[in-house]
């Protein structure tokens, strides 16, 4: 059926949901001519941090799409604390912020993880829409997905 997506269990066996930190090796191809990160390639990191955190809790953006869901950004800001350099790994924490079925909401911690110093944070906005571009509402359409989002955000807190 259409509307349905298998969702898994994330939880340890006291009912703890434990997510990974996506972790980003810097490449050279993603420095400036100063030899740091390019401000650019933060958001990229942000985006594949979000999708991994999507993979995590069960439901990835290819399931979405299958299911005819699209969800595009609406807004994405980035505060830029200290430098990365060609080599350095980083720990992006992805963290839901708001979430009520039609708009759902990021926050991201970027830091070194060899010294823990902050790199960056940041914050995304997006939206579901169908195909045809018309907003939906996941808690009406898709309850599995909302029910996902919802108890994911609200563990977050």
């Amino acid at each position: 059926m259409a509307n349905e997506v298998k969702v898994f269990d994330v939880n340890d066996a006291n009912g703890n949901m434990f997510i990974r930190p996506y972790e980003h090796n810097a490449k050279y191809y993603e420095t400036d001519q100063m030899g740091i990160i390019h401000h650019s390639n933060y958001i990229r990191w942000m985006e594949e941090a979000r999708i991994d955190l999507m993979d995590q809790v069960g439901l990835s953006y290819k399931q979405m799409e299958e299911m005819e869901i699209i969800s595009p950004v609406l807004s994405v800001s980035c505060e830029y604390h200290s430098m990365t350099h060609f080599a350095d790994t980083v720990i992006i924490e992805p963290k839901i912020t708001k979430y009520n079925g039609i708009k759902l909401e990021f926050e991201y911690r970027i830091t070194d993880k060899l010294t823990g110093e902050l790199r960056a944070t940041g914050t995304s906005s997006h939206c579901f829409l169908n195909r045809s571009g018309r907003p939906i509402s996941l808690k009406r359409m898709y309850p599995e997905i909302d029910t996902k989002f919802f108890s994911f955000g609200n563990e977050q807190q």
